[in-house]
């Protein structure tokens, strides 16, 4: 004669199977027909690796910092044609800052070739492209506006600066913090970010977010707008870099 506990397992188990039946008949058809549809796929891609990248209504965030919205540093530095100007005169226009040296012979001729085609995208516009050396001791406001004569235009937008070396030390590392280091060892004698940062009409870096809310911060320079992706697998930003731009210039 079956035990009490023996009857309970039997129970339970038609339970379960019923169960099971039911998932079948209603729940598993429902899910293939949302493959077939590509609802899912769809879903998937809205979180996807880089089709976030491409959001066109996306509305960009601040970046923060101990919970605050970090702002670009304030700075009084020489451009080159050898005149001071302080970061204040850049109140009410959208800003985009790197950090590169006139004779780097990895990522800086991408950037400043990205630095150029945002100047053309934007000549008629609020906006100011910014480029800071990190080799002021080389690079002295004639060498900059050599620079920039191969590179862009003159009397435009872009401005390359040069100054006290530890201030702008100071601006890379504490201000934006990206890296900045002289080292020996490496090609050219300098490490750096290829980031592009991007800041706001109130001086706040500012930037869309990753698939999972998160601010991507910055804006990946080194990598040719018409490449698309380099040999290291890193996809260009430059394209919504120029997208975000235009969402800034939209913002009252």
């Amino acid at each position: 004669m079956p035990s009490k506990t023996n009857k309970q397992r039997k129970f339970t188990l038609i339970w379960v199977s019923a169960i099971t039946i039911v998932f079948g008949v209603l729940v598993i058809p429902s899910i293939l027909n949302r493959i077939k549809n590509d609802s899912v796929t769809d879903q998937r891609r809205a979180i996807g690796t880089s089709d976030y990248m491409y959001a066109q209504n996306e509305k960009l965030t601040y970046v923060l910092n101990a919970g605050e919205p970090r702002q670009m540093p304030p700075f009084k530095l020489i451009n080159q044609d050898s005149l001071e100007v302080d970061s204040s005169s850049l109140s009410g226009k959208i800003v985009i800052l790197d950090f590169f040296f006139t004779t780097c012979p990895t990522i800086c001729p991408i950037m400043s070739r990205n630095m150029a085609l945002l100047q053309d995208e934007f000549k008629s516009s609020p906006v100011e492209l910014i480029s800071i050396t990190i080799n002021p001791r080389y690079d002295k406001p004639e060498v900059l506006r050599t620079y920039l004569e191969n590179y862009g235009t003159l009397n435009s937008n872009w401005n390359l600066f040069t100054g006290d070396r530890e201030r702008i030390y100071e601006i890379a590392r504490e201000g934006f913090y990206l890296y900045t280091e002289e080292n020996d060892e490496v090609a050219g004698g300098f490490e750096h970010s290829g980031m592009f940062a991007l800041i706001d009409k109130e001086g706040y870096i500012r930037s869309r977010s990753d698939e999972y809310g998160n601010p991507i911060v910055y804006y990946r320079g080194s990598v040719a707008k018409d490449v698309g992706v380099n040999s290291d697998g890193e996809e260009e930003q430059i394209s919504i870099l120029i997208e975000d731009i235009h969402k800034l210039l939209k913002e009252n």
